[in-house]
């Protein structure tokens, strides 16, 4: 293989950088029954069921376990529970949980656990409250069956359950899904392949899951989320490096075994040494998104958020992501690019380049005063530092008073959820992506909701594309379901609900010894991981 000067030079930056890898890493030795791994940022909340954030999805996905799962064709299948069944009338689902389930408390998993974990998921999550509009009763019949009773069918139910949309329904102690839906459980005991090592934990620093000794995984082999959840490594550590040359450098010295997102103007450095390996895990890939606060100025103001979406030039954003095209895509459609409801609708104001012009004007129509505009900065996610590095310089262009506010991403899980003005601790931006996937379903992704305050944040509120959403339920054909999506697609764009920035589909770095790595939307599972000796 040929290595091109710039390549040469970048060698030497990883070089240099592996001399700044922490010194507990360095003094680690190789263990085939221990695997270290970077992820998307630092976890700082442990409660998957108040978070929509992937990497706290990854987490909950470890130490807690799950009604049902998708297998890699994504159809739903029993994962905690044993037999299920539906009345002839469709209205009353019967679930009777399976053998050997047990908490990493000792006891043992019991129905009212189940009920109180979907009351609770059901406060947060689009499919969640779907299902509890048109429930009678969710009870517990005996210790390990429980029954959804419902007012009208609902023949998604069991899809809506098994749906890896974030947040996931995953199940909790009584007692930890009886605190109210608005407050972090942090116990951190779930019934899963890993439990959650609460003494060895250095928030900023490593997070470290142990094999689950007692877990008992299903008969099936592993198929995407479904079948035997079996945990083949001793240790999982999770370690925290903001830096990804740093992150690239510990993964060349055999310190760390997996990184989730490489430095991807790096790649080929990385496609030229042997021991590393790219892949990717998500082919549907993710679209990054920018969301505007509805409530405040400047973007209360439909004509704003119309001058934010012709101002976007989709292929800056996504270059600065990812350098190589064969991994982005632009995106029109809030449907993603991968769904069958994907369209065309509405999409007039796509224009290569971008529109500063344009731009300029609708904030002119909006009566844009020079009023700041606060964009939250994750400095430790680098695809969005970036993206609102580029963001901010793109709006100053044009005259909008545009101020970066660097955080770590915890801190903006915690800001973005003031609905008050920037004066008063708001927010005018954020960036953030979801998967390609997950918009294809607009009962199960919050961010396809138009609801306002009840909504995710940004509180972007229609009740005409409400009207048309909550029809989707009811939609009995593929080709009703894409009239449909053209409908809600053509409200969205007009009212504009939030503004795309374009899809990647990014590859994971790993050591080649490192096999048994899950492709699927939105998880990062650590059961099915092998490590081979060194």
């Amino acid at each position: 293989m040929t290595i091109s000067r710039r390549d040469l030079i970048k060698l030497g930056v990883v070089a240099g950088t592996a001399l700044s890898i922490p010194s507990v890493l360095r003094a680690q030795t190789t263990d085939a029954r221990t695997v270290r791994m970077v992820k998307n940022g630092d976890l700082s909340v442990f409660d998957p069921t108040l978070t929509t954030a992937n990497i706290t999805a990854d987490h909950g996905a470890a130490i807690y376990d799950t009604l049902f799962a998708p297998d890699s064709k994504f159809m739903p299948q029993p994962q905690m529970v044993g037999k299920w069944g539906v009345s002839e009338d469709k209205k009353t689902y019967t679930f009777e949980l399976r053998d050997g389930l047990g908490w990493h408390d000792g006891t043992p998993v019991a129905a009212a656990d189940c009920v109180a974990s979907i009351r609770r998921w059901a406060q947060l999550t689009p499919g969640g409250k779907l299902i509890m509009d048109r429930a009678s009763d969710i009870s517990k019949k005996d210790d390990r069956t429980f029954t959804i009773s419902l007012k009208e069918p609902l023949g998604l139910l069991v899809n809506i359950l098994a749906d890896i949309a974030t947040p996931c329904l995953f199940m909790m102690r009584e007692k930890d899904a009886d605190r109210p839906a608005t407050e972090q459980v942090t116990a951190n005991i779930g019934s899963g392949p890993f439990t959650f090592n609460q003494a060895s934990a250095k928030p900023g620093a490593s997070f470290t899951y142990d094999r689950n000794e007692k877990y008992i995984p299903r008969d099936e082999p592993s198929d995407g989320l479904a079948g035997g959840k079996i945990a083949k490594v001793d240790h999982v550590i999770w370690e925290v490096i903001a830096d990804q040359q740093t992150a690239l450098a510990a993964v060349q010295a055999g310190e760390i075994d997996y990184v989730q997102s490489p430095p991807m103007d790096f790649l080929s450095v990385i496609e030229s040494d042997p021991n590393l390996q790219l892949t990717i895990l998500d082919r549907s890939g993710s679209d990054y998104v920018l969301r505007m606060n509805h409530l405040q100025k400047p973007f209360d103001n439909v004509k704003a958020r119309q001058a934010l979406l012709h101002l976007i030039d989709q292929d800056s954003f996504l270059r600065i992501v990812s350098p190589d095209s064969k991994y982005t895509k632009t995106v029109t459609s809030i449907f993603g690019n991968t769904n069958t409801v994907s369209n065309d609708e509405n999409t007039g104001w796509y224009k290569k380049g971008g529109d500063p012009e344009k731009a300029k004007e609708l904030f002119k129509e909006a009566g844009y005063a020079g009023e700041k505009v606060v964009i939250l900065q994750a400095t430790n996610v680098p695809e969005y530092n970036n993206i609102s590095q580029l963001l901010s310089a793109t709006l100053r262009k044009i005259g909008i008073n545009a101020e970066l506010v660097p955080s770590d991403w915890g801190g903006i899980v915690a800001r973005r959820a003031n609905k008050d003005s920037v004066e008063n601790g708001g927010w005018s931006i954020f960036v953030t992506d979801e998967a390609d996937y997950s918009l294809g379903n607009p009962l199960t992704t919050s961010f396809l909701l138009a609801n306002g305050d009840d909504g995710w944040f940004g509180w972007p509120k229609s009740d005409e594309y409400e009207a048309l959403r909550a029809k989707w339920a009811d939609v009995a054909t593929l080709e009703e379901r894409r009239v449909l999506a053209r409908k809600m697609q053509r409200i969205w764009w007009d009212f504009v609900g939030d503004v795309r920035l374009g899809q990647t589909v990014s590859p994971i770095l790993h050591r080649k010894a490192l096999s048994g790595l899950i492709g699927i939307p939105n998880i990062r599972p650590m059961w099915n991981m092998q490590k081979a000796s060194a």
